[in-house]
């Protein structure tokens, strides 16, 4: 017995033919949309910073926020003379009549070690670069103005307020640093570079003045430049001890501890001290030579 296939007449064709475009454009639509991926995962904390999570939530605590408050409270000095102490304005709320603003996450504020400085180190990233403070700026000017948190690491573990500084830059440059590089600063002439595995390249125009000019240079002819520059003068040396311009210690000796007067040396343009409620700004002193 021979079974019959009897074909689809015109009926049953435009009935499939519909099915199959929706199945066929279906595949399409996918193929285009690619594949299907999980809701995306919040970044994890820098694997490269201690204790980040403590050091996040103190950026974005209420202490950090007055503290920011009073320092914006009080106008920045002017001109070239010596600024003079001033009062911080008792208030209950140091924050009110100022616009409302936010702190950003802490960034890596790196700078040179100083056995590298003295050529006792080897010309790696990790012999002469070390994490000396973590930079917060806020997420909007305020009243025309920028300001840079500045956390030290605690003696033990953990994080504390060290003082807030006058501008953004220091917070501009550290977050340039790429995955696979590391961004230092050279503080005593305000330079800012990338160390791309053993490269050096500048960020600014004191950092290129800083590699005589050149647009890049080995890690190892990096450090005979400052070690050029800076060897004599490093804490310990007859030129450090003769107190001579401000030697070469670095920003991070000078808040190695936590204090309930937050005091920063130098800085981009005027730092916060904050001491006995009187608000003392001092000046980034000129650099070692």
């Amino acid at each position: 017995m021979h079974r019959t296939t009897t074909p689809a007449g015109p009926a049953t064709t435009r009935r499939l033919r519909p099915a199959a475009l929706l199945a066929a454009g279906a595949c399409t639509l996918l193929a285009l949309a690619g594949p299907v991926h999980a809701a995306p995962v919040k970044d994890p904390l820098p694997a490269d910073i201690p204790d980040y999570g403590s050091a996040l939530d103190l950026a974005k605590s209420a202490d950090v926020r007055d503290a920011v408050c009073r320092f914006l409270s009080v106008p920045l000095p002017k001109g070239d003379a010596p600024p003079a102490a001033q009062p911080i304005p008792d208030r209950a709320d140091p924050c009110a009549g100022l616009p409302a603003f936010t702190v950003d996450d802490p960034l890596a504020l790196n700078e040179l070690t100083p056995e590298f400085v003295a050529g006792t180190a080897l010309p790696v990233a990790a012999q002469a670069i070390r994490l000396s403070y973590l930079v917060s700026a806020l997420n909007s000017t305020v009243n025309g103005r920028q300001a840079t948190v500045m956390l030290a690491p605690t003696q033990g573990g953990g994080w504390h307020l060290a003082g807030v500084r006058d501008g953004a830059g220091d917070a501009g440059y550290a977050g340039k640093a790429a995955p696979g590089t590391l961004v230092f600063s050279e503080p005593q002439i305000r330079g800012w570079y990338q160390l791309r595995l053993t490269t050096v390249e500048p960020l600014n125009d004191q950092a290129r003045q800083g590699l005589n000019g050149r647009s890049s240079a080995s890690l190892s002819e990096y450090q005979k430049l400052v070690k050029a520059r800076y060897a004599d003068k490093l804490p310990g040396s007859e030129y450090a001890a003769a107190g001579m311009s401000s030697g070469y210690g670095t920003a991070a000796g000078a808040a190695a501890a936590p204090s309930s007067a937050p005091v920063v040396i130098g800085g981009t343009a005027a730092a916060l001290a904050l001491a006995g409620g009187i608000l003392v700004f001092r000046r980034r002193r000129g650099s070692a030579r």
